[in-house]
């Protein structure tokens, strides 16, 4: 059980920080359940999505798993950065922050559980109750995830109106270190 929960622990790391990145750039309770939900279902679903694809996959999709990751979070945190540079000041101070869209939520909770397929081979050759790795898991990211984003609120709220543009900047960080394999 306590390698179950270093294993969820580890993994939620990436969720942590790319929740810090969405979180400064402004956070309300709606984004926070968004952001729970997502992160936590994507955690939760992507080691039984392994454990059912079969070990013959494990070998070419899980190397491949970190790169595919990495390079949808660097997209998704371009897009973020771009867009923040194409905002003009005065529009973004006289608009609450809305907190990112669902579709951008969905690309950034898939690229950073796209490594849990692995996970989930691993899992099928242990002694581990799939249900309760996949509650383990899910609880840790949301955890994980509402702490990253409360962090990430007070960062923002100390850098005003540049808090989507850092929020890029952290996403991109996510990726470059999932593609380093730090995460």
């Amino acid at each position: 059980m306590l390698a179950l929960l270093l294993v969820a622990l580890s993994l939620g790391l990436s969720n942590f920080a790319a929740a810090v990145g969405i979180g400064v750039s402004g956070i309300d309770g709606r984004t926070r359940l968004r952001v729970g939900v997502i992160f936590g279902l994507f955690e939760a679903a992507m080691p039984l999505v392994g454990l059912l694809l079969g070990r013959s996959l494990a070998g070419t999709l899980g190397h491949a798993a970190h790169w595919i990751g990495a390079a949808l979070l660097v997209a998704t945190g371009l897009y973020a950065v771009v867009h923040a540079a194409r905002r003009g000041h005065r529009e973004q101070a006289q608009a609450p922050p809305a907190g990112p869209r669902t579709g951008r939520l969905l690309v950034t909770g898939a690229a950073l559980s796209v490594d849990n397929l692995a996970v989930g081979f691993a899992l099928g050759t242990f002694h581990v109750s799939l249900a309760v790795a996949a509650i383990i898991i899910g609880a840790v990211s949301v955890t994980m995830s509402l702490a990253g984003l409360e962090l990430g609120n007070r960062l923002g709220a100390k850098t005003g109106e540049r808090g989507e543009l850092l929020g890029g900047l952290v996403l991109i960080g996510v990726g470059i270190a999932m593609a380093s394999g730090i995460f």
